[in-house]
């Protein structure tokens, strides 16, 4: 999975693109068909990248690819938002070890619902470019 461009914006829904870098941030561009671009600035937004965000682990933390990987490979079988059960249970299949007193329901709504973006971006399934070492 090649996510590196890909971000979360702290207060805004949903996933963005990261296209650019003006003298005020970054520019940001959704990833639905209307590609609306959007500049954010890092004084006053936090922003992760996919490729950066780890879930809570009961001994490490659990890189988000990782479990999008597992999601990938259990299939498309995903389960209702609404029933808190089957998405614990879904956890306990995609992302063993998460430590489940910190990763709530509604952490598990939003990675499936960014999976749910993503999934069918032609970044989901190609191959990440190799670090760069320093």
């Amino acid at each position: 999975m090649n996510l590196r461009a890909l971000v979360s914006v702290t207060g805004k829904p949903g996933l963005f693109k990261l296209v650019g870098q003006s003298k005020n941030g970054f520019i940001l561009e959704t990833l639905d068909e209307k590609k609306i671009k959007s500049t954010v600035n890092l004084s006053t937004t936090k922003m992760a990248t996919l490729e950066d965000i780890t879930i809570y682990g009961e001994e490490e933390e659990i890189r988000l690819l990782d479990v999008f990987a597992n999601i990938k490979e259990r299939g498309e079988n995903l389960p209702d938002s609404k029933d808190g059960k089957a998405l614990r249970e879904f956890f306990r299949e995609v992302a063993p070890g998460h430590d489940e007193s910190r990763v709530y329901a509604s952490d598990m709504k939003k990675i499936i619902s960014w999976y749910n973006i993503i999934k069918e971006l032609p970044l989901f399934s190609e191959e990440a470019p190799e670090p760069i070492e320093q």
